[in-house]
């Protein structure tokens, strides 16, 4: 088993990571990393200084891999499984990283803006970068819909590297900026995606911590109970 995960379950991105290797029963080994903790962030540091997490080791290669995208797709080519994440086809797989990046950039990094801000100290808030973060995720859900009328997965009719980056955005997402009845596709969508095995083994990974989430009084009771 030459892989081994930096991770914590509770962190949104690292869940993109952790559905990837589970959807092809990928072994590695799990290193969960503390970034409150002075000595064991420093460690990490000097493993990846950027400081954030998931990075991937792979002993046999000797290689360090950041990033979640980069990741996956080294997972998918140098340990390629059933489900691949990475379409052979070329503007299928370019659909699949355009998707990747939807949900990176207008459904993931404003979910964690408005996250981020409740950990602020009093006075050093972000009104107007929250307000800007909400508008963005509601462009992003309107997008999205007209998008899951048509498709069943985010690059088509196959799971892949962009079904990864969706189901953490829009689990936290959802929960911070809910679009539930208003955008019924992208909701149909989402259950599609929870009703994955690798999806139902993340969530329950990630339960017991959920106490930690800013929001946690506002998660439905489904995903907080086991």
């Amino acid at each position: 088993m030459s892989l081994t995960l930096y991770q914590h379950p509770l962190a949104s991105f690292c869940h993109k990571v952790l559905i990837a290797l589970y959807e092809n029963d990928t072994p590695f080994t799990s290193s969960l990393v503390d970034l409150l903790d002075p000595a064991e962030a420093a460690r990490f540091a000097a493993l990846w200084p950027a400081g954030k997490m998931p990075v991937l080791t792979d002993s046999a290669r000797d290689v360090v891999m950041p990033e979640t995208s980069i990741i996956i797709e080294y997972l998918d080519r140098h340990y390629p499984g059933a489900v691949r994440l990475i379409p052979d086809d070329a503007d299928q797989a370019l659909k699949a990283r355009l998707w990747d990046r939807f949900f990176d950039l207008y459904v993931h990094v404003p979910m964690q803006k408005i996250v981020t801000d409740t950990l602020r100290a009093e006075g050093e808030n972000d009104h107007r970068g929250v307000k800007d973060a909400r508008a963005t995720l509601r462009l992003a859900y309107g997008m999205a819909d007209k998008h899951f009328a048509e498709n069943t997965f985010a690059a088509g009719d196959s799971f892949s590297l962009a079904d990864c980056a969706a189901t953490p955005a829009l689990f936290y997402a959802g929960i911070v900026e809910p679009f539930g009845e208003k955008y019924p596709h992208l909701s149909a969508y989402f259950e599609r995606l929870l009703a994955r095995a690798s999806v139902r083994r993340v969530l329950a990974e990630a339960r017991p911590y959920f106490h930690m989430f800013p929001y946690r009084n506002l998660m439905p009771a489904r995903f907080v109970e086991a």
